[in-house]
């Protein structure tokens, strides 16, 4: 199977890089502005390159089965769209895109309620390019991770678009886990976007 990472060099991309790596069934292409001097010896194949770009996204994005974007900030809703842009001019469909919980304004407020995009300025970005991916007719999964931490790749609990989050707090491993799970079965949560985070209802 051949993955395209976007954001390959974040805290995330890298932790995913480094779990797909140690699987031959999968071929990587690990894509981000300074991949190359990241991975200077890689086996697989490394470009640099801005995501906003859509000819430069095409280039990657070219011969796919599953993109997956760990990129994160201000330039997210233009990423979202430019990556629509290639997907669709390359004919590739399946995508697994990162945003976080609060976007829907789903983290009960006496949990967290501060992170919600209601009183969140800086979840904007995340929220609009959540909705681009939602209405791009590509095969989508949308991942709503909390603050992302090291921890058990077992400490998790989904949560579905129309539920409320049971938490605020992500651990690595478990979205690597539940990305994993997407890459073995691509069917898995396509159309779907959901929050993978620590149970924390207890602490309500």
């Amino acid at each position: 199977m051949k993955v395209l990472i976007l954001g390959a060099t974040g805290t995330f991309g890298t932790a995913l890089t480094k779990e797909l790596a140690r699987n031959t069934d999968y071929e990587l292409t690990l894509f981000s502005r300074h991949a190359s001097s990241f991975y200077p010896n890689s086996v697989h194949k490394v470009m640099d390159g801005d995501a906003a770009n859509i000819e430069e996204l095409k280039q990657v994005v070219h011969g796919q089965d599953i993109v997956y974007c760990a990129i994160s900030g201000d330039k997210l809703p233009t990423i979202a769209n430019s990556i629509i842009h290639a997907m669709n001019a390359e004919k590739v469909e399946r995508l697994i895109f990162m945003g976080a919980v609060g976007i829907y304004n789903e983290i009960p407020e006496v949990m967290d309620g501060k992170d919600n995009v209601e009183h969140n300025p800086d979840q904007v970005p995340n929220r609009d390019a959540v909705y681009a991916i939602e209405n791009s007719g590509l095969t989508y999964t949308i991942f709503r991770p909390g603050y992302l931490r090291d921890g058990d790749s077992e400490d998790f609990v989904l949560t579905t678009k129309s539920e409320a989050a049971k938490g605020y707090i992500t651990t690595i491993p478990s979205v690597i886990k539940v990305a994993m799970q997407i890459m073995a079965d691509p069917s898995l949560y396509a159309g779907e976007s959901i929050s993978i985070t620590k149970d924390m209802t207890s602490l309500i």
